[in-house]
């Protein structure tokens, strides 16, 4: 892979990467994760309390929810706020943020409290999503280190780390970590959610143009795992 894309990158090369702890001084977490031109902020809230539907069904233990909004102007063309509900991508995306965290966290070791992960896109340009998780779990690992330093979680609350990248197929070529102007003409689209085991927490891929073969998903599943490798090594690099 030595050809070079838009940016001047090789198709298995990462956008120059970065997270800043303490961002904001306020919550319990806070991360701003820089992916290229991606910029999110990510801060975790710890409240007490479980779900009441967690003490319907009997089940012990807390709850990890993620939040996430697009910033009116973190496009080229300003994004309304969703004040009259959420909108479909927006539910779809929180949705996502959850399930990827609470993967990173035994849900019964961190005793009955919520820790809510709230992922505000700054500037979009693509892989926002991903990046969200990505930086949204040093802001978590952080979160729950003031508890484990205080003696109210034990140190194995925390399971595998995990963090996101996007991979995709530009003119037949699998390219990681797509930036926007090569998501909007990818014909593949594919979002990876792995831990440091190497295990799959999520993939989301969709066939945008002609249907893609076997071969060409492996390649995919191949250069996710090499970025979210990087990536990794990224977030160890803060919270160890």
């Amino acid at each position: 892979m030595n050809q070079k894309r838009i940016d001047g990158r090789k198709f298995d090369e990462l956008r120059p990467a970065s997270l800043t702890p303490g961002y904001v001084i306020y919550p319990e977490g806070s991360v701003l994760i820089a992916m290229g031109d991606t910029k999110v902020i990510c801060n975790v809230t710890i409240e007490d309390g479980a779900p009441r539907w967690k003490a319907r069904q009997n089940l012990l233990g807390g709850w990890v929810t993620g939040e996430y909004a697009l910033m009116p102007r973190s496009t080229s063309e300003r994004t309304r706020r969703e004040t009259n509900g959420l909108g479909g991508r927006t539910q779809e995306i929180r949705r996502l943020i959850g399930r990827s965290l609470r993967a990173a966290v035994d849900l019964e070791k961190l005793g009955e409290r919520t820790l809510i992960v709230d992922c505000d896109v700054l500037q979009a340009d693509g892989g926002t999503r991903t990046a969200a998780i990505t930086g949204g779990y040093v802001a978590l690992r952080l979160a729950l280190q003031t508890l484990l330093e205080a003696g109210e979680v034990p140190p194995d609350v925390f399971l595998p780390p995990v963090a996101a990248i996007s991979v995709g197929i530009i003119d037949g070529q699998p390219m990681l970590d797509l930036c926007y102007s090569e998501d909007s003409r990818a014909q593949a689209d594919v979002n990876v959610v792995m831990n440091a085991r190497g295990e799959y927490i999520e993939v989301q891929g969709t066939a945008e143009g002609d249907p893609f073969p076997r071969k060409a998903l492996d390649d995919l599943l191949n250069l996710a795992e090499k970025g979210i490798g990087e990536l990794l090594d990224l977030q160890r690099a803060i919270y160890l």
